[in-house]
């Protein structure tokens, strides 16, 4: 096997080869909690299925493959990995976070690691002035998210792993809305990649699963060992499922990509939309940055998410009510279009903070579905 695979095959064959004992060409499921020893101390790898899992093994090692990274770490949820990845703070420590991002990460760092002597502050990392006066006060981690969430901002990330190392803080980047397929932060300064796994990685809506990578070894250590002690893990079968939609990860991304475009460009023509927000329309600041670091696959890509406003909370809510093949639900990146409405949704949690979002606002996780049929369906909710 090759030392350096492309995207496509690795997502197909690193950490998966046939099966020893059987010649199985997928990975088994292994359904254990335990694993006999040859004696005391003795064993072939693995002794206890939170600390290590065959299944889990091959994710995370297909994974890091991916991301071009030395190591990757498996968690049972996006925001299980977020609150690992804050356990490697100490009290005192302050993180810097963006004030347009998803609203469980708020929620985790203004409810949940205060108490813990974990501080924050919400910044809009699009502004280098507004970044560099909060890294200013001193901060241990930024955490940002490219493409953000729901407002699909555009953050350089060579300039944000620049300025955060100059102030002495580690970046991590939340890749969930591009996937390693489209952008891969490590190659371009990143510490630590963040994944909610369920949404592109995993595909099809079937899964709730997360995920670290880095090519730091002493971190990597150390989020293995809170892996272990915390025991925010995937169960054997949730990785399974994972590794098999990274399979099509590519194939999906490009059908993701390509839709998202056309329901894009056609939003922009209707006069009862007051504005589209997508990375690929070529007025939409961040622009630029996007076709230069959303290119890990090829050609510049820009996501599947599309967001839009309307003129009222009526008529967003209209919108969401009323269409047929976007489903009304809480996630993103599955096969199927979805549509929702943040601020009452996924980032309700974020109400009458400095990060609310405008009820006008809709989001749309375009699938797979033919873009034509997709169009069809706004353009009957919308009338």
């Amino acid at each position: 096997m090759p030392d350096r695979m492309r995207f496509e095959t690795a997502a197909i064959h690193a950490g998966q080869d046939p099966d020893p004992t059987t010649g199985a060409a997928i990975v088994p499921i292994y359904q254990t909690s335990t694993y006999v020893q040859d004696s005391v101390a003795k064993h072939k790898g693995f002794e206890y299925s939170r600390t290590d899992n065959p299944t889990r093994h091959a994710l995370e090692t297909c994974l890091a493959s991916l991301e071009g990274a030395r190591h990757a770490v498996a968690f049972g949820s996006g925001m299980a990995a977020i609150t690992t990845l804050a356990l490697t703070l100490a009290s005192g420590d302050r993180v810097i976070i963006p004030d347009d991002g998803y609203g469980g990460t708020y929620r985790l760092f203004s409810k949940v690691t205060p108490p813990l002597g974990i501080n924050f502050e919400a910044v809009n990392m699009a502004d280098p002035d507004a970044l560099g006066k909060a890294l200013a006060g001193g901060a241990a981690l930024v955490l940002a998210e490219t493409p953000t969430n729901p407002w699909l901002k555009i953050l350089d990330i060579e300039a944000l792993a620049a300025a955060s190392h100059a102030a002495g803080a580690l970046l991590a980047v939340d890749n969930t809305f591009a996937s390693p397929f489209l952008q891969r932060p490590l190659e371009l300064g990143a510490d630590v990649v963040v994944y909610s796994a369920t949404k592109y990685l995993g595909g099809h809506s079937d899964l709730v699963a997360g995920s670290l990578a880095t090519s730091d070894d002493a971190l990597a250590e150390r989020l293995r060992f809170l892996q272990n002690a915390a025991g925010a893990i995937p169960g054997p079968f949730d990785s399974w499922l994972l590794l098999r939609g990274l399979k099509t990860l590519a194939l999906r991304m490009r059908a993701h990509c390509s839709g998202a475009a056309e329901v894009a460009h056609w939003l922009t023509g209707r006069a009862d939309v007051r504005s589209v927000h997508y990375p690929g329309l070529e007025h939409f600041p961040g622009h630029r940055v996007a076709a230069k670091q959303m290119a890990a696959g090829g050609a510049p890509l820009y996501g599947g998410m599309v967001a839009l406003e309307l003129g009222s909370r009526t008529e967003a809510l209209a919108l969401c009510n009323n269409t047929k093949l976007f489903w009304l639900g809480e996630s993103l990146g599955g096969v199927e279009s979805l549509i929702e409405h943040p601020a009452e949704m996924t980032h309700a949690s974020v109400a009458g903070s400095e990060v609310e979002v405008p009820d006008t606002l809709v989001r749309l996780s375009v699938g797979i579905e033919h873009p034509a049929d997709l169009i069809a369906d706004l353009e009957r909710a919308l009338g």
